[in-house]
C-alpha cells in the first residue's frame, strides 16, 4: 500500500516536496538539500478542488508533520494545501500570503475547498488565525475583496511595494497594534512574481524577486517564522520550451538559500 511519503532525508530537515504533478522530477533544486518526498500523483479530486476524500488523504499524508519548515506544494491549482498545513498550528498567528490573487473566493461548487477559497476557509474556520496580510496582490482583486473580511486583511499592491523599496515601515505600520507580537506563517505563489523571474500556469503579477527578497529578510528579521509554503510550478508538456522548468528551478533554488537558515531546523 503507498503510502504517499518517500523518505530521502537527513537530520537538518524538513524541506517538504508535495508532488502532484511530477513537476519537481524535472527540477533540480531540491536535490543537494534534506528532504522529505511526499507523493500525490495516485489521488483524483485534486486538480484545482480538493473533494472530501482527497481532503481526508492529504491529511494522512501529512499526518505527524509539523507546520514548520519550508513545504513546495506544487502548481498553484494546489495552493489549498496551505490550509492543511495552517490547521497544523496551535497558536495565534497572521498568515502571509504573498498572492497576485486574494484566494478570498467562494467556491463554485459549494463548500468544496479550491486553489482560489483556502484564505476564506482559513479565516472562516481556524480560530487562532487571527488576520492575513497579501502581498503584491493586484489592486482589482483587492476592491472585490468582500465587507465580511476586510477588518482581518491588509492588502499591499505591487504599486506600493516598488514605491518603498524597504519593508521596514510594515511592522511600524501594519503588525505591530493588535498583532504585532504574534507568529507568522508565509504562504508564497509564485504567480506574483513577473514573467520575467517566472512562469507559472496563472496570471501573473509584477513583483521583482528582488523586491520579495528584500520583504522576506525584513520578516525574517523582524517575526518569529512558523513555517512557509511555495506553489506556482509551471507544468511541463512534451514539447514545451525548457525555460518554466529552468526558471522555476532557479527561484526555488532561491527561495531555499534564503529561507533554510531560519526556517529549516534540526
Amino acid at each position: 500500500m503507498n503510502d504517499g511519503i518517500q523518505k530521502e532525508r537527513t537530520e537538518a530537515g524538513p524541506i517538504v516536496l508535495m508532488n502532484f504533478t511530477h513537476v519537481y522530477e524535472m527540477e533540480k533544486f531540491w536535490k543537494k538539500e534534506p528532504h522529505l518526498w511526499i507523493d500525490c500523483t495516485d489521488m483524483s479530486g485534486v486538480n484545482g478542488y480538493c473533494d472530501e476524500a482527497a481532503a481526508g488523504q492529504i491529511r494522512e499524508r501529512l499526518a505527524g508533520l509539523p507546520p514548520e519548515g519550508l513545504h513546495f506544494i506544487d502548481s498553484g491549482n494546489f495552493h489549498y494545501v496551505s490550509k492543511f498545513w495552517t490547521d497544523k498550528i496551535d497558536r495565534d498567528f497572521v498568515l502571509i500570503l504573498f498572492d497576485h490573487h486574494t484566494d478570498l473566493q467562494r467556491s463554485r461548487f459549494g463548500d468544496i475547498l479550491s486553489c482560489g477559497s483556502w484564505v476564506r476557509d482559513v479565516l472562516d474556520h481556524n480560530l487562532y488565525a487571527k488576520m492575513a496580510v497579501l502581498i503584491g496582490t493586484d489592486a482589482q482583486y483587492l476592491r472585490e475583496v468582500e465587507p465580511t473580511y476586510r477588518e482581518r486583511i491588509v492588502g499591499f499592491t505591487p504599486d506600493v511595494l516598488e514605491a518603498e523599496k524597504t519593508w521596514e515601515y510594515f511592522s511600524d505600520t501594519q503588525l505591530e497594534g493588535k498583532y504585532g507580537a504574534l507568529p507568522i506563517y508565509i504562504s508564497i505563489d509564485k504567480d506574483v512574481l513577473s514573467r520575467k523571474e517566472e512562469i507559472t500556469d496563472w496570471d501573473q503579477g509584477e513583483m521583482s524577486m528582488e523586491t520579495m527578497q528584500a520583504i522576506l529578510r525584513s520578516l525574517l528579521c523582524s517575526h518569529e517564522v512558523i513555517g512557509v509554503d511555495v506553489c506556482g510550478e509551471c507544468h511541463w508538456l512534451p514539447g514545451m520550451s525548457s525555460e518554466p522548468v529552468r526558471k522555476n528551478d532557479s527561484v526555488n533554488d532561491r527561495f531555499i538559500q534564503l529561507l533554510k537558515q531560519e526556517v529549516i531546523q534540526e
